[in-house]
């Protein structure tokens, strides 16, 4: 079913309640979410015992949810440590970001196709809270809210769960791209110029400007990782 709208991801993946589904199921929410907030970090290790104790459910679905994570490749099984947060290699970093330029690129396209009124508004105001932003972490949180939105005006089923996959996988990064120096400033005018192509209704401007969005973030992520020895610009 098509992604209703102003129903961010980060909404439709809400933790469920032990009484309302498996104790599985919540215990893979709950660690899913951790991961992704940066609560729970690259390479750290996940004990079976004290995430049963933490949650109050048994060892039994703690074991069934790191199962799950581990086949999604957001932990992985290190002996003898048990299960830890997957740190991504370098090859791993460029192809995912490879992949987020056709996604968010193709995201951007089917919004200038499909977003309604109300969506195009809800981009604006996410806008305005991007301006008064200031802290990197809070900017990046605001970002991921707004290609949220973005994703779900595509009104594209395939494209909405195939970006889960992605936002998991970046999750994985640490630290920010908007840490980097002039990055918010930057960043605030490339998403300024995707919601002004996607309000026209300009599908070929909307999908060019989210690549080139991403780019710049690749560019950056690149000197995180390597230094001015990366070889800037390689997607």
């Amino acid at each position: 079913m098509t992604a209703k709208p102003n129903v961010t991801i980060e909404e439709a993946d809400v933790a469920a309640d032990p009484g309302q589904g498996s104790l599985a199921q919540y215990v893979y929410n709950q660690l899913r979410q951790e991961i992704r907030s940066g609560q729970l970090g690259s390479n750290e290790r996940l004990r079976e015992a004290d995430i049963a104790q933490r949650l109050a459910v048994s060892r039994t679905p703690v074991r069934e949810a790191l199962k799950r994570l581990e086949a999604e490749g957001m932990v992985r099984f290190a002996p003898p440590r048990g299960y830890v947060v997957v740190q991504l290699s370098p090859k791993q970093v460029m192809e995912l970001y490879a992949m987020r330029k056709v996604l968010v690129g193709a995201a951007a396209r089917f919004a200038a196709e499909h977003a309604s009124a109300i969506e195009i508004q809800s981009m604006q105001q996410m806008l305005v809270q991007l301006e008064r932003a200031k802290a990197p972490d809070e900017v990046a949180a605001l970002n991921r809210r707004l290609h949220d939105i973005i994703i779900a005006a595509a009104h594209n089923e395939y494209l909405f769960k195939t970006s889960n996959v992605l936002i998991d996988a970046l999750a994985l990064l640490g630290t920010t791209t908007y840490s980097m120096p002039g990055r918010i400033k930057s960043g605030l005018k490339e998403n300024r110029e995707i919601v002004a192509c996607i309000a026209r209704h300009d599908a070929d401007a909307a999908e060019r400007t989210a690549q080139a969005h991403v780019a710049a973030a690749t560019e950056l992520r690149l000197k995180m990782m390597f230094g001015d020895k990366s070889g800037l610009g390689v997607i």
